[in-house]
């Protein structure tokens, strides 16, 4: 079973960590500080594992009623980087 079947088979409510990211990506921009330094401040990880993370969170029907507006510009924003990077590499290869 993977992290998306479960997400497809079970209506389990985000994680107080999980509602604290969606919180995080809504205000990070109003800080004093860096975004990096504030995720390993806050959530004691590396921005990698934080990326990771939100990136499966946002795709968990939970998070869409946690914060409907944050969570579509955040799946916008993922799938904005993905077309540019099969964009970039679909570019590179023609010349």
């Amino acid at each position: 079973m993977t992290i998306d079947d479960e997400f497809e088979t079970t209506d389990r409510p985000l994680t107080e960590r999980e509602l604290a990211i969606i919180a995080f990506e809504a205000t990070w921009f109003m800080l004093d500080e860096q975004r990096h330094l504030a995720i390993r401040a806050r959530f004691t990880c590396s921005v990698e594992e934080y990326n990771l993370e939100l990136n499966r969170m946002i795709d968990h029907p939970a998070a869409m009623l946690a914060d409907p507006l944050v969570v579509r510009r955040l799946r916008r924003q993922r799938e904005r980087r993905r077309r540019a990077l099969i964009d970039g590499t679909a570019a590179g290869e023609q010349g």
